[in-house]
């Protein structure tokens, strides 16, 4: 019987680290141990627990997600973290990257972006603990290791949708006082309504955005959506 891959999810929005550690729950082979809220939560935590991988948020309330990496780096400790943000500044990514963080997605993402990130890191993972290899015997099996964890997986988006316009939807709920129909996201950033309510149910499926339904008047009652508040996107 294979050992699950024991994971800590730090994320200081409850309702993000609930979604996380449900999505980490439904991939095969992993196990949410622990979540923390802080970066000192988290510290503590990886002191009295083995852990084998962190499912890190870079924006924190005490400290930054680098910081506890390289605390951890600091102390000796060599768990593996999988950075889950919003931080898009290229030098986050390269100091994340200078510090042994195997894996970077940005949110929001797709439970089947997460999946492939994860069972991409445990077929890593696999190789490089089979008790019987010690050694490396070729380049090649370097390169199929490094290929294997940083090659990109499948869309992170369904057929047809786009990130740059996700994005857009997404910084129009945010900055909305109160809910929008996809007539009003569709007039904000320049797209058909339809074109604009798949993006908004996309987003309602990935639990990012409530949608609520308004009645009165005549005709069909309307869809309205809001950005969940303390939402990924920050």
């Amino acid at each position: 019987m294979t050992t699950a891959i024991r994971v800590l999810v730090v994320e200081d929005d409850q309702f993000l680290a609930a979604a996380h550690q449900e999505l980490v729950g439904r991939v095969d082979g992993f196990e949410v141990i622990g979540v923390a809220g802080s970066g000192g939560e988290a510290l503590r935590f990886l002191a009295a627990r083995e852990v084998d991988l962190v499912l890190l948020d870079i924006y924190l309330p005490d400290m930054t997600g680098l910081d506890v990496v390289r605390s951890l780096r600091a102390k000796g400790l060599a768990t593996d973290v999988i950075a889950l943000t919003s931080a898009r500044d290229l030098d986050v990514v390269r100091a994340a990257v200078s510090q042994g963080v195997v894996q970077y997605l940005l949110k929001p993402f797709t439970f089947a972006s997460l999946r492939d990130k994860l069972r991409r890191y445990a077929d890593y993972r696999r190789e490089v603990t089979t008790p019987s290899r010690t050694r490396i015997d070729a380049q090649q099996d370097v390169d199929r290791l490094l290929a294997g964890l940083r090659a990109p997986g499948r869309p992170a988006l369904p057929k047809g949708l786009s990130e740059n316009t996700l994005a857009a939807v997404v910084r129009t709920l945010k900055a909305a006082i109160g809910e929008l129909s996809a007539s009003q996201v569709a007039e904000d950033i320049g797209v058909s309504r339809v074109t604009a309510r798949r993006y908004l149910e996309h987003l309602v499926e990935q639990r990012l955005t409530v949608r609520s339904t308004r009645y009165g008047g005549a005709g069909r009652p309307e869809h309205l959506y809001a950005w969940r508040r303390g939402g990924a996107g920050r």
